[in-house]
């Protein structure tokens, strides 16, 4: 955490003091133990970052696809050879644990591996069939980089995540400007001096600037191309407001309330480890994580006593074997608080936990709690926690549990488990969700060639895989003439009789279906 206590607040540009400060201080959650401290960057030094950016961003793309590739290799070996210190710095700022931090190094450095080894099949200069009307031309498409791309990150996953934008424009031909969370300045710091450290030639193509909520919106403003954004949809609406005074295109990577059904034939105990997992790791603060679970009655009790089981044996903390760590953002728990009142007010009942106790001093570790039967009109339900809780509900059958799940403004992710494979995936594509994973969570995050994002409050456009790398280009079309036609359609000399002719052979060709 740092002297700021809420993104969503500080975005705003009359966020108390944030004009008058030069520096902000990064803390250890978990001890309250200083991390760094780091420069508030005005929008006079945003701008000159974006500005070095550009000269980068020229001979970046000058390099080509296979030069590029080599760099990116040189960076996700400098990264893979420092994972363990990367991972230390992860977990003294976001509190987790430092195993959950080298897995989500992994995850990070083998996505750069696939946007480097993929971007040139992906985004090449190729020809498509040019079509009747201008059959005697050859039609190319490509995709092109846009700049400057400008990633705004956030604190919960700060390698992972915003690596995701990061890696992938970079393979596009682009430079970044990217600004991390205030609460884990030190990773984004970190990652930044990696890059100029294993890509001398290029220092300039990945830069790093820190801040409170306005130097993002600084960002927002300097005149780059796209800005990709991963936080809250509040903050969201602020960043596409800031945007939109440029006509800056933006990605949204926005918060979810994601579902798991578990229908009649499912592995009950795959089911529940694969929920307390993706309800509980990482303190609940995964977007993509599970909040409620929707039990068909045949599973329900079994799958609550194996929920309930496995959750109780679960020690929060930040010593060796915890198995979570503390809330990297201190007012989070009080999110998680009120959730928790509300759903035992509104009728649920708990497991295991209730309600949150206050915070300790510099701790902010919450105990798990496990919440059944929760009305679907309660904020736990409705609203994104995003701390160590989940949600069961008993439904009659899964198309039950299917439309619960979608009866909710959010769209990020959703699992589902079932024991047949063919209404496994049937009930996975009929999820209001970018993502879903049967019989597993969080499993689509690790694929690279599958593009993440989602629908609806949890934002718009993708990263990840040949999507993701088309997200930060703009597409390219140029045709070339190979030889004339006998009469030019497109001149003021074609003969009156041209159009009728035109006409009766479209006639044939396309008039005869009905």
């Amino acid at each position: 955490m740092t002297t700021v206590e809420r993104q969503d607040e500080a975005m705003s540009a009359n966020a108390p003091g944030a004009a008058e400060q030069d520096t902000f201080r990064s803390t250890d959650p978990a001890s309250g133990e200083l991390v760094g401290v780091f420069p508030v960057q005005d929008a006079a030094a945003v701008e000159a970052a974006v500005a070095r950016a550009r000269v980068a961003a020229e001979a970046w793309a000058a390099l080509g696809f296979g030069e590029r590739r080599l760099r990116l290799a040189a960076y996700r070996g400098y990264l893979a050879r420092r994972m363990n210190e990367l991972a230390d710095l992860v977990h003294r700022e976001n509190g987790k644990p430092h195993d959950d931090a080298v897995l989500e190094i992994t995850l990070a450095i083998d996505h750069l591996a696939w946007a480097g080894a993929h971007a040139a099949r992906t985004l090449r200069l190729r020809r498509v069939a040019p079509g009747l009307l201008a059959a005697n031309h050859a039609a190319y498409l490509e995709y092109q980089p846009l700049g400057v791309v400008g990633v705004i990150g956030p604190w919960n996953y700060p390698v992972f995540t915003p690596m995701g934008s990061i890696a992938y424009a970079l393979a596009a031909g682009n430079a970044v400007v990217f600004k991390p969370s205030e609460h884990t300045p030190a990773v984004g710091a970190w990652l930044a001096r990696a890059w100029q450290a294993a890509v001398p030639d290029c220092p300039d193509a990945l830069q790093a600037v820190t801040g409170l909520g306005e130097t993002g919106a600084a960002l927002c403003r300097a005149g780059v191309d796209k800005v990709a954004f991963t936080g809250s949809a509040p903050t969201g609406r602020r960043v596409m407001a800031a945007c939109a005074q440029t006509l800056t295109p933006v990605l949204m990577e926005l918060g979810g309330k994601d579902a798991m059904i578990v229908d009649d034939d499912a592995d009950v105990a795959a089911a529940a480890n694969a929920a307390v997992w993706g309800a509980m790791s990482n303190a609940g603060q995964t977007c993509i994580g599970i909040e409620r679970v929707y039990a068909t009655s045949a599973v329900y009790d079994a799958f609550v006593r194996e929920v309930t089981e496995q959750v109780a044996g679960l020690r929060p903390g930040s010593g060796p074997g915890a198995a979570y760590g503390p809330m990297t953002m201190a007012s989070q728990t009080d999110v998680v608080r009120r959730h928790t009142d509300d759903a035992l007010a509104d009728g649920g009942t708990a497991a295991l936990g209730g309600p949150v106790p206050g915070t300790q001093a510099h701790g902010n570790v919450i105990a798990p709690a496990v919440l059944l039967d929760v009305p679907e009109s309660s904020a736990a339900v409705r609203e994104e926690t995003f701390g160590p809780t989940i949600t069961i509900t008993r439904v009659a059958d899964a198309e039950e549990g299917l439309a619960r799940a979608n009866a909710t403004s959010y769209g990020l992710a959703g699992s589902v488990f079932a024991g047949s494979r063919s209404r496994g995936l049937s009930l996975a594509r009929r999820m209001r969700s970018g993502m879903t994973s049967v019989n597993s969570v969080l499993t689509f995050a690790s694929v690279p060639a599958l593009p993440f994002g989602g629908v609806g409050e949890s934002g718009f456009g993708r990263i990840h895989g040949a999507d993701g790398l088309k997200e930060f280009t703009r597409a390219k079309a140029v045709t070339r003439q190979r030889f004339p036609l006998p009469v030019d359609l497109m001149s003021f000399r074609r003969p009156a009789s041209a159009a009728p002719a035109l006409a009766r052979v479209i006639g044939v060709v396309h008039g005869r279906h009905r």
